[in-house]
């Protein structure tokens, strides 16, 4: 394949060289059907436990013990909503979100929002780069500045994946994922948290979340790193990998499967978000250490703290793991959102370059001059510009779905078009917030 590629883009499919790639089983069996849907949903949680979560989760616990625990339960909530309608536009209209969005809005909006899904690739690719390269440090000794160089080798493994077919890709995501929960659930048995103390923070939000600024940043950072809006373009155009029957009947099977699967993998990815914190509040916060938003501070003090040989390696281990798995649907969505919105189909290799390249260069730049003290900061930062985002992705998704030409039958029902709606405003509000109090340096 040319490097780049122009689109012959009218109802071209999503990604065509997977597009209804992945066979289905005939079997009337629900749990077989089940499993033939099984995927999709898991590339996706990827997001929401990328390193990015870890420092914002590390931060959050250290500081303020289990008081977030609301922000990552409300944010899990949000986002298997926002899935939810994001699997629903791709499967009911058989169109990615920025295909839609290309075909709804004027070019400049167009453009517009293309621009601002670069942006939220970038950041999430600057955690993936600055994650990986601080578990190759943490693992093997070797210095972050190679480490953060050797993370752009990682398109190797995904272009050999993605030429064996979908399935593999889909494979080695779930294995990696079930890899960082095991890890976590052993240490989270070690570390001995406060059980009621959890219970009630995960369901009962504190209203020092809003009154107090550094909270509140540290809780914006979970959003953004929570529900990722490049994953909403990503999610609308992998659900269209399945080889559902393209008829009304199919489609409805297939949105009632897919959600199965999404909601699935998002729990999943709660309980390891709610891990990372909840160590982090067990471990540190109980321990006297309230500043400890540096994944290698995390490391260096856990195997003491918790009196378990092995605890800092397992924790390594995951974070190197959760760095490599968010590298495979970074590329991915970077491919979707630029031949939605342009028409332009790159290369994965190139794309992928470009991509890792922007996110290096930055990374680098803060290595030398800061250290891993600024890796850190560049660390919270980048999720909290995604979350700055997001609402660039949610309300041309809420619109679409709710646009009964584009949607049929599928069509938001009033009740979840206003929810939806509601779960928009409050994204952009709290956002807004946010800004007001870093401006008056609060």
């Amino acid at each position: 394949m040319p490097p780049v590629l122009e689109l012959d883009h009218q109802q071209r499919p999503s990604l065509p060289d997977v597009f209804s790639s992945v066979r289905l089983t005939q079997s009337r069996g629900f749990w077989r059907r089940v499993l033939g849907f099984l995927g999709p949903g898991f590339l996706i949680s990827v997001g929401y436990m990328d390193p990015g979560n870890w420092a914002t989760d590390l931060a959050g616990g250290s500081r303020y013990g289990y008081t977030l625990l609301s922000v990552i339960m409300i944010s899990n909530l949000m986002a298997i909503l926002l899935q939810s309608l994001a699997l629903k536009l791709g499967i009911a209209s058989e169109r990615d979100l920025a295909q839609a969005c290309r075909e709804t809005y004027s070019r400049p909006t167009a453009i517009f929002l293309w621009l601002f899904a670069e942006v939220a690739i970038g950041a999430c690719d600057l955690a993936e780069v600055i994650g990986s390269a601080i578990a190759l440090q943490l693992l093997f000794h070797i210095p972050l500045l190679i480490g953060v160089l050797i993370t752009g080798t990682d398109v190797l493994l995904i272009l050999l994946l993605q030429n064996r077919g979908f399935r593999y890709l889909e494979a080695l995501v779930i294995t990696l994922i079930g890899t960082i929960a095991v890890l976590f659930g052993i240490e989270i048995f070690l570390s001995r948290p406060e059980w009621l103390a959890i219970a009630r923070n995960l369901v009962v939000p504190s209203a020092a979340i809003v009154t107090n600024p550094k909270m509140l940043y540290i809780a914006i950072s979970i959003l953004g790193a929570t529900v990722m809006p490049h994953n909403l373009y990503l999610h609308s155009s992998i659900v269209q990998t399945r080889d559902y029957k393209r008829t009304s009947e199919g489609k409805r099977e297939a949105i009632r499967f897919a959600n199965i699967d999404s909601a699935t993998a998002l729990m999943l990815a709660l309980f390891v978000n709610a891990a990372i914190l909840v160590l982090a509040a067990a471990v540190f916060h109980k321990g006297g250490h309230f500043e400890v938003a540096e994944i290698g501070d995390a490391y260096k003090l856990l195997t003491p703290m918790l009196g378990f040989t092995g605890a800092s390696t397992m924790f390594a281990l995951a974070l190197l793991a959760s760095g490599q798995n968010s590298t495979i649907t970074g590329t991915l969505a970077g491919q979707v959102v630029m031949e939605g919105f342009i028409h332009l189909r790159l290369a994965p290799w190139l794309r992928r370059l470009i991509t890792r390249s922007l996110a290096i260069i930055p990374t680098v730049i803060v290595t030398f001059l800061y250290g891993e003290r600024g890796t850190a900061n560049l660390l919270i930062l980048s999720q909290v510009i995604l979350s700055m985002q997001l609402s660039f992705a949610v309300f041309p998704l809420v619109a679409l779905t709710s646009d009964r030409k584009r949607m049929g039958e599928f069509v938001n029902h009033i009740w979840l078009k206003y929810l939806s709606y509601a779960v928009a405003l409050l994204i952009a509000g709290l956002n807004l917030w946010l800004l007001i109090q870093i401006f008056r340096g609060r």
